[in-house]
């Protein structure tokens, strides 16, 4: 069980940490680089030739123009999954457009602006099909969530 995690700036890693733990926790193994599709072209393609086998999904951030997840989708079949980073401009809007309007052939699975959170599930999502312990983590894990909202709905009608 393995994810490559890839950045474009090392700025986007704060956004990234929370689903990097979480994979963690459920004993995935994570490779984290920071390439860009504009400064590092050669290297960012090495590197993804280099996984091929190795990684099961990618996740790919990226902000302001976000090539990143779609050079990545166009020069591998591994699945990509896109998180859109909030920039200074467009409150991310440029960076989520950027990932769901792919053209036709080259998909990306993009998720919510700034949830490294919800790029990791979406990964482990995707690995469970493969992986059943997975797929045991994150009933778990769902079965957690709802027993916190259950607290917290008891709490306040006391």
């Amino acid at each position: 069980m393995k994810v490559a995690i890839v950045m474009g700036s090392k700025s986007d890693y704060p956004k990234l940490e929370e689903g990097i733990n979480f994979l963690k926790k459920y004993e995935v193994e994570v490779v984290v680089r920071i390439l860009s599709a504009h400064r590092t072209p050669k290297e960012l393609v090495s590197f993804i030739e280099s996984i091929d086998g190795e990684v099961d999904v990618i996740i790919a951030a990226a902000g302001k123009a976000a090539h990143l997840p779609g050079v990545i989708a166009a020069s591998t079949l591994i699945p990509v999954v896109g998180l859109p980073i909030k920039s200074s401009t467009m409150d991310g809007m440029d960076s989520l457009l950027s990932m769901v309007q792919m053209p036709k052939g080259i998909p990306v699975a993009t998720v919510t602006i700034d949830s490294g959170l919800n790029a990791a599930l979406m990964v482990m999502q995707i690995m469970s099909i493969k992986y059943p312990k997975l797929k045991e983590n994150l009933k778990s894990y769902r079965a957690e969530m709802a027993q916190k909202v259950l607290d917290d709905d008891k709490s306040i009608n006391q």
